[in-house]
């Protein structure tokens, strides 16, 4: 039983280290709401949400002000809506934009599952719902999308990597006006979970309970500044330290997701442990890394830095709930963290960088402007990549880039809020087309043979 005298000793972290629970995110079936036509599914979907999710906002604007924690996002996140759509082939629009205002209309910051899971094969549907993103991210304000095109089981659909490299395109032209911004709600995974309460990744598995309540919870700020007091200290104590923070992160989160799924009359679900940093000075991952005693991050030493967190943050998170899940690791998006962004202009964090990061990380390439004029096969390229680490590794791996219209290597673009800003990162001018344009599948490693 978690006590409220447990969350009293997070107030200095609210006030002084930017603690905060990321998100509130509710998961929820839609399938009961597929009908004959697209008009009527679509309409379906916004009763079934509204209804549902009515009082998400409320409940966690209460939560944040009854334990002092503030509760940065609600949001919603659906069955892979690609399941909800094979009857209404090129209709998918229809759903998009009902789904934009079902998400208005209970006041929640993003929807996300306008999503298709296709590690082994691509159905003529499937295809269909893939080409529908790019426009539904353009004519829509709060609608999510991913794909998943690889598992450690399944081995990587370089079929679906090719065309997501094309979609990624599409996408950042068809938003061009607001530099690409489409691709920032845009994800290509491998091996996705079901419960993950982040966006722009996050769809609520088909194995997954009716309604279900799944927290994001953040902390960097507190862990660089219980870092601060270590100087000269071994690793091993450092280790230890974040293990002991990362206990009282989740326990301030778990107590957040239990009672926010007893006032919804939903299913707690999970504590995703993920250290999701911020823009905003003090909120970084990257400072944390450069407070174990690297000067920069993206030096020699980062991957080892990085994965010791990770590592720590998971012990220490699953000894404080019984149900950790999502991603529950330490994030790397370049636009959305101060310290990852001061390394990119200089220029000391690259792609190759990022992507030796990915092998001991949660996600993966995140968040990361490259110059408007890359080919799509060299998108398909970086997402074909992380794939593979993903798949071999058998962890979550991702991709989220943003060829930016009209801007390269030397710009840099301003999204906004939890988006932050980015400098344009150069990519390999060598090309990986010919690979790209054979298709086919690339088989699942021998070791996911384990029946």
């Amino acid at each position: 039983m978690i006590s409220r005298n447990e969350v009293i000793e997070t107030i200095d972290m609210v006030e002084k280290e930017h603690f905060d629970v990321r998100t509130v995110t509710m998961g929820l079936s839609l399938l009961s709401c597929v009908r004959a036509t697209a008009k009527e599914t679509a309409a379906a979907c916004y009763d079934l949400i509204c209804k549902r999710a009515e009082k998400i906002v409320k409940v966690a604007d209460e939560l944040g002000t009854e334990y002092g924690i503030p509760i940065i996002n609600k949001r919603v996140s659906i069955t892979p809506a690609s399941l909800l759509t094979a009857n209404f082939v090129g209709e998918e629009i229809v759903l998009a934009k009902e789904l934009d205002r079902a998400a208005k209309t209970v006041g929640v910051d993003f929807l996300g599952g306008y999503s298709v899971l296709c590690q082994k094969g691509l159905t003529s549907y499937e295809k269909s719902f893939i080409e529908s993103i790019p426009e539904a991210l353009a004519v829509t304000d709060k609608i999510c999308s991913s794909v998943n095109v690889g598992s450690s089981k399944a081995g990587i659909n370089m079929d679906a990597v090719k065309l997501m490299g094309e979609i990624i395109k599409k996408a950042a032209y068809l938003t061009r006006d607001k530099d690409g911004l489409g691709c920032a709600k845009l994800v290509a995974f491998c091996n996705a979970v079901e419960d993950n309460p982040f966006m722009a990744g996050a769809f609520h598995g088909v194995t997954e309970a009716e309604t279900v309540i799944n927290v994001g919870v953040s902390g960097p700020g507190v862990v660089h500044h219980a870092l601060k007091g270590l100087k000269g200290a071994s690793l091993d104590e450092v280790a230890e330290t974040i293990k002991k923070t990362a206990f009282k992160i989740t326990r301030a989160g778990q107590l957040i997701a239990k009672e926010a799924a007893k006032r919804l009359n939903a299913e707690f679900g999970i504590v995703d442990l993920s250290l999701a940093p911020t823009p905003v000075m003090g909120d970084s991952v990257a400072h944390i890394l450069e407070e174990i005693g690297l000067s920069v991050v993206g030096s020699h030493g980062t991957t080892c830095a990085l994965a010791m967190l990770n590592d720590a943050v998971k012990k220490g998170g699953v000894m404080a709930s019984g149900s950790v899940g999502g991603l529950s690791g330490a994030f790397i998006p370049v636009s959305e963290d101060i310290g990852m962004i001061n390394a990119a202009k200089s220029g000391d964090i690259t792609l190759s960088k990022l992507e030796a990061m990915t092998a001991v990380c949660s996600v993966g390439i995140d968040m990361v402007a490259i110059p408007g004029d890359t080919p799509a096969s060299t998108i398909s390229g970086i997402i074909a990549d992380e794939a593979a680490i993903g798949m071999i590794n058998n962890k979550t791996t991702a991709v989220r880039v943003i060829p930016v219209p009209n801007k390269t290597v030397g710009d840099e673009v301003e999204f906004g809020g939890l988006l932050g800003s980015a400098p344009i990162m150069p990519v390999q001018n060598s090309s990986c087309e010919v690979m790209i344009n054979r298709g086919g599948r690339i088989p699942a490693p021998i070791h996911s043979n384990k029946n």
